[in-house]
């Protein structure tokens, strides 16, 4: 009787695990569906995408790359760099300077550290589309126009990640280790950057993938700001081609372009994907 009870038990743990699987595997499945009609029409010639889907590559990817290189009023690889420079720039101030926020806020008990960790979150209500005309008109007064540094200097504030940074430190980071570090004779630079950096490195990593992704992405702003062709990046090259005279517009060299603009995303996914998962399981292996 508790041997047929135990087979059921297993039988039953088995399905589960199953229909786990298949739900994962489906999800899986339409979250990578867009990604590979993407791939699929960059291959594909303009009149074949016009007359409908297709589940087959074609073979005018070489051409799609070819002509998009040969567009010249879109650079590009241009656009590419800038998009790097600007995205790069941004995740790195961003990450570096909300943790070290996040640290003073955790690690340091002052006079009105309350209002100031309430002032922050409060900003985080504020929308860019608020304050953009006032920003563009000041940047103008500073001769910024047409400049990198309004994209990426801006993101040393930046309270969502400060606050991500903030949380994490509460869970994770215990001030004895803090402490220990100033009685050792550490200076607290040297306490930030060797100690407490590498214990906040899964978090590093989740919010340097949102950041950089939320950056390479951005549209609104570098628009205000960049109107050269060699300052753009490649939101702003895509919506070009995108609005381009309809005898002219060519679906292969758009979807070539969205093609090529996801790599370096993917990229640096796959490089702090490490990270993360590293630091999942240490919190697994805490609990």
């Amino acid at each position: 009787m508790a041997k047929s009870k135990e087979r059921s038990l297993s039988q039953h743990m088995a399905a589960k695990k199953t229909v786990r699987y298949i739900v994962l595997i489906l999800l899986t499945i339409i979250c990578l569906f867009s990604f590979y009609i993407l791939i699929i029409n960059a291959t594909r010639a303009n009149s074949q995408i016009q007359k409908g889907f297709s589940m087959l590559p074609g073979s005018f990817f070489v051409t799609n790359i070819k002509n998009l290189l040969a567009n010249g009023n879109l650079p590009i690889l241009t656009g590419l760099l800038n998009s790097l420079i600007v995205s790069a720039g941004t995740c790195i101030l961003s990450t570096y300077f909300s943790a070290l926020t996040a640290y003073a806020i955790h690690a340091y008990d002052f006079v009105g550290k309350k209002f100031i960790f309430s002032f922050i979150l409060a900003i985080m209500m504020i929308p860019t589309q608020v304050t953009a005309l006032g920003f563009v008109r000041f940047m103008n007064q500073l001769g910024l126009i047409n400049n990198f540094i309004p994209l990426i200097v801006p993101s040393i504030a930046a309270p969502t990640v400060f606050f991500f940074m903030k949380q994490y430190m509460e869970s994770s980071l215990p001030l004895e280790i803090v402490e220990a570090a100033r009685i050792d004779g550490a200076q607290e630079f040297r306490t930030f950057n060797s100690i407490i950096l590498p214990i906040l490195k899964p978090a590093i990593a989740v919010q340097a993938i949102f950041t950089f992704v939320t950056a390479w992405n951005n549209y609104f702003t570098p628009n205000l700001l960049l109107s050269k062709n060699k300052m753009k990046t490649l939101p702003i090259l895509i919506a070009q081609l995108r609005s381009a005279d309809y005898l002219k517009f060519d679906y292969g060299q758009v979807y070539m372009m969205i093609f090529l603009s996801i790599i370096p995303v993917v990229i640096v996914y796959i490089a702090l994907s490490k990270n993360i998962i590293a630091g999942i399981a240490v919190g697994a292996v805490k609990g």
